[in-house]
């Protein structure tokens, strides 16, 4: 039954109720003990009846598992899976088949949260520092980050932060001609936005190391060539400048590394590090660079730290400098991560080791020179003859004709369009490359039909070499640490995954009721067509005709996106929440400069917003003016029509959203809408909270122009542990023609550039929204959202007289999340918001949000995948977590030793010799009966986070201090 009493399709029914967690029978015990009768009072005592939806969404029923499978397997067939030798970033790789099942396919990884609680993110922490390590040794530079969203965007941020540590009074960057045409473009859109001028050109004959501030090569480069760029960096540091090198990470098990050339930045993408194409993402890009810049690198860096019984512990280092303590001053964005895919990348080295990399590596250099000596044995023109891995025909007037045939014998090529380049081919080898492959090309090349047989992949194996010069083969040892010499045999590496695993705390273990970031059920039917070839093996870049089948399921997904939120258009570009902050936002400034008004950069941003917003504004141009809120929470209307009237000139737009961060339908949004427009303002409305509206209302509706959508938050995308997330736009017809263009689409032309490499972001995981949207149905997807604000009501409920309330909407309701505030237990007690988090661990749950956007506090948000079962344990556990408070404001527990402020108990506790503490071994360790039986065990004991930034260790602990590494 719906939940306005109507029958629906039994199909329908089964999987809704599957995913949504309470029972009907829950949901009325539940409605008791908040107080209503039924939903539908619920409801309408927490949202504001202004902007109900006056219409149900017209989506259709719900289908079953097996059925909306069957219709998914309709639109894979009509896409074609051809051999793709197109190159351009993009390659065939093969995932090892551990890997795919234990960690791809595996719900204790793709489940998990950010690692902001380090205590139990450890597994995934380690393989993170195994992937930064790895990229540091690759590249040898002393330090890398997590990963960030792909290589373009990963060139934008090299830039920007480059600006940052330059010497150079220069505004001006320089990208050489030969980068990827996606990263031209991308890092063209970042600097427009910042008014910084790009220069494109030859490096080597164009240069001017004086009139700029940094420069980015690609190596090799995007027609395959490999330079050598030493004396190019050697003039750009002496004028101050900065060297970028966008660098592929196999390659560079072969060729000297960026940072034995003296580049002072180095990125790329790991894609090939076992990740299939998926028409474009998801993949980890990287950035790594000098120590002396560690601390101007954008997003998210593991370090090493201490736990108080001084092992070292891992945790996110510098986590929040960019999101919360720079705000309007970041130049990058901290929600910039791909965690699950740099697992893999890490994880693929690890499997393979040095040796195996340089041997895979080696095999595909070998395959593009023998590729190369069978054409130039036809006579073709190479152009270049130092090349890694993709050799460049010029064909001339037979190009067509070559492609052609290509086509028709299931093999795509790259065609150059640059009109310098016409006649160009691009042929790039992969591990996935065979000799057959290379035979083929070699027929579909010659103009004799006879000459292929003269030689074979085979008659060549005694002479050829991979065609890299020798100054630039490579000599230096790379991942010499343990970790990348031990785990070579499958049992060996799914044990080691399993050990990573266990020593984390996932949505497969426990509720995580992280407010505004809606840790939802990622069902497995969603979940399985990602490894499908017909998605997982198109390249972004593959002819349309060959994806018939993602062009249907994408303009599907758009409809139905647009039906769910009233937009009128979707672009699928953003492959991140914080991505689609900075497209919608230069969306805004396309279309103000459109009429005129290219002076209005004002963006007013409450002080409750997330720190993404800010940090999104100022990279799109736009000066930030905070406008305040009210006792209650909500934006101060008064404020914002004041600050809007004082930059009348100039505003820009808002960025509000909603319902907000502290967990409210806020009565006057209409209003807020409506003062914004009328000083000529646009209304940006963040996404995040989406999940408390679909079905009930639409912000195209009342009054939002322009927002982005968390498809991995919303609509069960998983958070993978930090990343990969998609973070479309949606906009009222005005702004269309503003939406983000793609050089590789036909119709790619827009004043805004793109903000990612691929045309569609990380297309692949779209399929699992898709697929989530028609299990649903447009019913059940209602019925999921009220089933969210009916869980959190009911926490809210529950825990109120225990902990305040901070915030309540209309009412005394609360939305999908709500904020308890148990500030005054620092004075009471001294116990703080980390105490209870941590505590919260030995209970066998993730805690809440802490300190946002509130200090102090903790944001709940149980999304409405949480069974009554785990509501109650979860409010037990804070109940529980009260009383033990009560016995330190009581004396009867010490200050400064007690369960809390000791938390987490580990393992460790339970063997000490010596236990001093005035509570029982048993109280740490089991504070509820049913934990006897089924107990999470944090591996480490609380982490020291001043320690850890102090003494800044981003990468695996020396060799000195472990043993030799196993052979």
């Amino acid at each position: 039954m719906t939940s306005n009493g109507k029958q629906v399709p039994v199909q329908a029914a089964e999987f809704v109720r599957r995913h949504i967690g309470p029972t009907p029978a829950d949901m009325e015990e539940m409605l008791r003990v908040v107080g209503v009768s039924d939903m539908t009072s619920l409801i309408e005592q927490a949202l504001p009846s202004d902007i109900r939806q006056s219409a149900p969404l017209d989506l259709g029923s719900g289908l079953s598992e097996a059925e909306a499978l069957a219709k998914l397997r309709v639109v894979a067939g009509q896409n074609k899976v051809a051999t793709s030798l197109i190159g351009q970033g993009y390659y065939g790789t093969v995932l090892p088949s551990v890997i795919q099942r234990n960690l791809l396919e595996n719900p204790a990884w793709y489940t998990a949260y950010t690692a902001y609680q380090s205590e139990i993110s450890q597994g995934r922490l380690e393989a993170l520092l195994n992937f930064q390590t790895m990229i540091a040794d690759l590249t040898a530079l002393e330090i890398a980050n997590a990963s960030l969203l792909d290589e373009a965007t990963a060139a934008a941020e090299a830039m920007t932060m480059a600006r940052r540590v330059s010497k150079s009074d220069a505004t001006t960057f320089f990208v050489d001609k030969d980068c990827h045409p996606q990263t031209i473009a991308v890092v063209q859109t970042r600097a427009g936005s910042l008014g910084w001028p790009v220069i494109v050109g030859d490096t080597f004959a164009e240069l001017d190391a004086t009139a700029v501030f940094g420069v980015l090569v690609q190596y090799p480069s995007t027609s395959g060539a490999v330079r050598d760029y030493r004396d190019v960096f050697k003039r750009l540091h002496a004028a101050g400048a900065v060297a970028v090198m966008a660098a592929d990470p196999l390659a560079l098990a072969l060729l000297v590394p960026p940072g034995e050339l003296a580049a002072d930045i180095a990125i790329g993408s790991t894609q090939r590090f076992g990740m299939p194409m998926g028409y474009g993402g998801p993949h980890a890009a990287y950035l790594a660079t000098r120590t002396e810049y560690g601390r101007a690198m954008p997003g998210r860096i593991v370090g090493v730290s201490v736990d108080s019984r001084g092992r070292h512990a891992y945790r996110l280092a510098l986590q929040t400098r960019e999101q919360h303590i720079r705000r309007e001053k970041a130049t990058s964005n901290i929600c910039t991560a791909q965690a699950l895919p740099a697992v893999i990348a890490a994880m693929y080295g690890v499997y393979h080791g040095p040796d195996g990399l340089a041997k895979i590596a080696a095999a595909v250099a070998v395959a593009a020179s023998s590729l190369a000596a069978g054409l130039r044995s036809q006579g073709r023109r190479l152009v270049h003859s130092d090349f890694f891995d993709t050799v460049v025909v010029d064909a001339g007037r037979d190009c067509a004709e070559i492609l052609r045939r290509a086509a028709e014998n299931g093999i795509n090529l790259r065609r150059f369009t640059e009109e310098e380049r016409t006649g160009w081919i691009g042929i790039s080898c992969d591990e996935t490359t065979t000799p057959a492959v290379i035979e083929k090309i070699w027929r579909i090349f010659s103009q004799s039909p006879e000459a292929h047989d003269e030689i074979s992949v085979a008659t060549l194996a005694d002479t050829t070499q991979p065609a890299i010069p020798n100054p630039l083969q490579r000599t230096s040892d790379f991942m010499r640490h343990p970790v990348f010499h031990r785990y070579h045999s499958e049992t060996e590496m799914m044990r080691y995954l399993r050990k990573l695993a266990d020593r984390d705390l996932a949505l497969d273990r426990a509720m995580i009721p992280l407010g505004c970031c809606t840790m939802k059920l990622n069902a497995a039917t969603e979940m399985m067509p990602l490894s499908w070839p017909e998605f997982s093996e198109l390249h972004p870049f593959a002819p349309a005709d060959q994806a018939r089948g993602y062009a249907q399921l994408i303009e599907d997904l758009e409809r139905r996106l647009c039906a769910i939120t009233g937009y009128d258009a979707i672009s699928l570009q953003p492959n991140s929440g914080a991505q689609g902050e900075y497209a919608g936002l230069l969306v805004i400034r396309a279309y103000h400069k459109s009429r005129g008004e290219a002076h209005r950069n004002i963006c007013l941003i409450p002080t409750s917003a997330h720190g993404t917003n800010s940090a999104s504004a100022h990279m799109a141009g736009m000066e930030v003016v905070a406008v305040a809120c009210d006792a209650g929470g909500n934006i101060d209307v008064a404020d914002l029509r004041a600050k809007a009237n004082k930059h009348a000139a100039c505003l820009a737009a808002v960025m509000v959203t909603y319902p907000s961060t502290h967990g409210v339908f806020e009565t006057q949004i209409r209003k807020i809408c409506d003062v914004v427009h009328s000083y000529g303002g646009q209304v940006y409305l963040d996404g995040a909270n989406l999940n408390a509206q679909v079905g009930l209302a639409r912000p195209g509706e009342y009054g939002a122009d322009v927002g982005h959508i968390n498809l991995h938050k919303t609509f069960a995308i998983p958070h993978g542990g930090g990343g990969p997330g998609m973070g479309p736009i949606g906009v009222k017809a005005h702004l269309l023609p503003f939406l983000p263009g793609h050089p590789a689409l036909a119709n790619g032309a827009s004043e805004v550039g793109p903000v990612s490499a691929a045309p569609y972001g990380s297309a692949s995981i779209l399929i699992i929204s898709w697929i989530y949207i028609l299990l649903m149905g447009g019913e059940g997807l209602k019925r999921a959202t009220e089933a969210a604000i009916l869980n959190t009501n009911y926490i809210a409920t529950r825990l109120s007289p225990h902990y305040p309330l901070l915030f309540k909407g209309q009412n005394g309701r609360v939305a999908h999340e709500c904020i308890i505030d148990p500030r005054h237990l620092k004075s009471t007690a001294g116990v703080t918001v980390d105490d209870i988090a941590k505590r919260l661990i030995d209970y066998g749950f993730h805690a809440p949000t802490m300190s946002f956007p509130v200090p102090g506090t903790l944001m709940i948000e149980p999304t409405e995948s949480e069974s009554k079962a785990e509501l109650d344990r979860f409010c037990d556990a804070m109940i529980a977590i009260r009383k033990e408070i009560r016995s330190i404001e009581d004396g009867n527990m010490p200050r400064d030793d007690n369960p809390l402020v000791n938390a987490p108990h580990t393992i460790r506790d339970l063997a000490d010799e010596v236990w001093t503490h005035p509570y029982t071994r048993a109280a740490a360790c089991f504070p509820v009966k049913t934990l006897e039986q089924d107990k999470y065990w944090s591996p480490v004991n609380r982490i020291d986070n001043v320690y850890g930034d102090r003494n800044l260790v981003c990468s695996c602990p020396a060799l000195d201090d472990l043993p030799e590494a196993a052979e």
